[in-house]
């Protein structure tokens, strides 16, 4: 069999979401304006907390950088997306291609650390309100975000590393929209059941240590909220989570279907509806779960806008 080394393989094709002009057409429309109302929602999220200094805080300040997360993983994907349906133009070089994987990786893995960050300011917020200012020093979040980062650059750089070194064989065709880990390894013609392995350890360890951080301080969160004799201080308390809670469930949820099962039950039409959800719906979903549930957001919207008003 003829095969190409990674040296040889000058570009790969992205088959893209589907060859029908008319859906092409609809999904490359979808997509922008999900895509706008990303780029809008996230971007604002962050101007408005650094412009509110009542928004200065440790839960604040991982949202800010979860919206930072959520605004690149989106345009790392979102645009060379939208270039396949308007365009018909599918071709990637091997280094775009590598790039994209890298940075997607990367991304993906520092939000999952990030989110565990979040659960942990809650859990400190809740559990020990007073000492809350002690322990979620500037210090601490500074040093969970780095850790969030290192992570995701340490699983990328190891999974691009192991992917970019199997043989291609007579085929350069993708199938899938983007330069994903399960779809190009589908490519080889080598035996790829070790790289196959170190990149299940590496997403699976990813994915279990921070659902494991997860679990650990809502259950701790739970278990304080029931001890709490008045309805309204119950309903105030889950309040503070409910927003981080259903992101993290409809984050970690089409994860974990896309990623944590076996190469041979890959599904190319029900793998790439989770893919679009995660990498385009739920970058554009983030800001209005924090936003429309937290009155602390909407508040400082309106000082916002006072403010601009008075100026003029």
């Amino acid at each position: 069999m003829n095969t190409w080394n990674h040296t040889t393989v000058a570009d790969f094709i992205l088959l893209g979401l589907t060859d029908s002009k008319e859906m092409r057409l609809v999904l490359s429309m979808l997509f922008l304006l999900i895509y706008l109302t990303t780029v809008l929602g996230n971007v604002g999220m962050i101007l408005l907390i650094r412009l509110d200094a009542k928004l200065h805080t440790p839960m604040y300040f991982f949202l800010t950088h979860l919206s930072f997360l959520d605004l690149s993983y989106s345009t790392v994907i979102t645009p060379k997306t939208l270039q396949i349906l308007l365009t018909s133009c599918r071709h990637i070089s091997f280094t775009g291609c590598f790039t994209q994987m890298f940075f997607f990786i990367l991304l993906a893995a520092a939000e999952c650390f990030l989110l565990s960050s979040m659960a942990y300011d809650r859990y400190v917020a809740i559990c020990s309100p007073l000492h809350y200012p002690v322990i979620m020093s500037t210090g601490l979040c500074h040093v969970l975000l780095t850790v969030s980062y290192v992570i995701g650059a340490m699983d990328s750089t190891v999974s691009v590393l192991c992917i970019s070194r199997v043989q291609i064989c007579n085929s350069n065709v993708i199938h899938h929209f983007f330069c994903d880990t399960t779809p190009v390894l589908a490519l080889s013609c080598s035996d790829t059941h070790d790289t196959e392995i170190v990149i299940f350890i590496l997403a699976g360890s990813t994915l279990i240590l921070s659902l494991v951080i997860l679990f650990v301080s809502y259950v701790s969160i739970l278990s304080t909220i029931l001890k709490i004799s008045s309805t309204s201080g119950k309903q105030k308390a889950f309040s503070t989570c409910a927003s981080h809670l259903l992101g993290v469930t409809i984050f970690y949820g089409t994860l974990i279907f896309t990623y944590l099962k076996p190469s041979k039950s890959y599904s190319l039409g029900k793998d790439q509806v989770a893919s679009v959800f995660y990498t385009i719906v739920i970058p554009m979903l983030n800001p209005l779960i924090y936003s429309l549930r937290n009155k602390d957001v909407k508040n400082a919207f309106i000082r916002v806008l006072q403010r601009r008003e008075g100026s003029r």
